[in-house]
């Protein structure tokens, strides 16, 4: 079956622009545009309404899109299916996941399996968890390496704790403490992380019934450590979110302790392509109590558990 004409469809109703899709998959903007008018045609319905900044799917492009997403998800599952009875030599990989995973976590995991399937394509996009939710939902992306909370219906395999820590000024008195007392968040402005980025920290707000006095929100963990280094207050946040920023700022582990806990949301076990099967393999191989960077983030006894039959 011709899906090329589909394959196009889904990118521009991502990227919202034909120029930016044409260089994407490596045709003319002219070309594009025209592949999604006779598309058009074919249907007997617009799909796209132009805009200013670009274009914008109509409802009916809206409704016919998670169709088209899962007709696209079939067709990567049985093309891998036959790379992988011949090697598993091509293939495409999508991966939803936070920010601070794709920094610090997922060129480890790249390495590696880019020696074993060096034909292997491998696309990330980065987002809070209601992205993530979303495209691992809607088939736009193979799985997505979050947190577990509010992961919805999708199911789940836990890989790590990664412990909350307080981000404060590198200064005096916060130099001289070992821990830092979740009640003393009251002591002083408190910058958030927005909703439906990480729910982690809104559950530690909710568990521990303190009331900071919220100064800022923000989506940007390097927005929130910014404006902690420039003393406008201070945060909570994941250490894997400070680690690569740990320069700028200083973390105190909390007292009580509170931890996220990550891992890996997809569909449905059977749904999963022999790339993204493979790619989870590799995570769960990866022992990454060594990787000295990582120092604080422990593995959970879900490890073991992982895509057994």
């Amino acid at each position: 079956m011709e899906l090329t004409k589909y394959e196009i469809f889904a990118d521009a109703a991502k990227t919202g622009n034909f120029t930016k899709t044409a260089d994407r998959m490596g045709y003319t903007q002219p070309a594009v545009s025209r592949t999604l008018r006779l598309l058009e045609q074919e249907l007997g319905f617009p799909l796209f309404v132009r805009q200013k900044n670009g274009v914008e799917l109509t409802s009916s492009g809206r409704t016919i899109l998670p169709h088209v997403l899962a007709l696209l998800a079939q067709q990567r599952q049985l093309e891998q299916q036959v790379s992988e009875i011949q090697g598993l030599h091509v293939g495409h990989l999508t991966i939803a996941c936070f920010a601070s995973v794709s920094r610090v976590l997922l060129p480890h995991f790249l390495a590696g399996f880019q020696k074993r399937f060096p034909g292997i394509q491998v696309e990330l996009m980065e987002g809070g968890t209601d992205d993530i939710v979303r495209w691992v939902s809607g088939s736009v992306a193979d799985f997505g390496i979050l947190s577990h909370r509010q992961i919805g219906n999708l199911a789940w395999l836990s890989l790590w704790r990664d412990p909350l820590v307080a981000v404060v000024p590198r200064e005096e008195p916060f130099l001289s403490m070992k821990t830092f007392p979740v009640e003393k968040m009251t002591a002083q402005p408190f910058i958030l992380s927005a909703d439906g980025t990480d729910y982690d920290i809104h559950h530690m707000l909710s568990t521990t019934k303190i009331r900071p006095t919220i100064r800022f929100t923000s989506k940007d963990d390097h927005a929130i450590v910014s404006m902690v280094a420039n003393h406008l207050g201070m945060s909570i946040l994941p250490r894997l979110v400070v680690l690569d920023l740990a320069h700028l700022v200083h973390m105190l582990p909390l007292a009580p302790e509170f931890h996220r806990t990550l891992g890996i949301a997809y569909k449905e076990k059977s749904a999963l392509t022999p790339a993204a099967r493979k790619f989870i393999d590799q995570i769960v191989k990866t022992d990454v109590s060594k990787i000295q960077e990582l120092d604080g983030l422990e593995e959970t006894s879900d490890m073991d558990m992982a895509m057994k039959e």
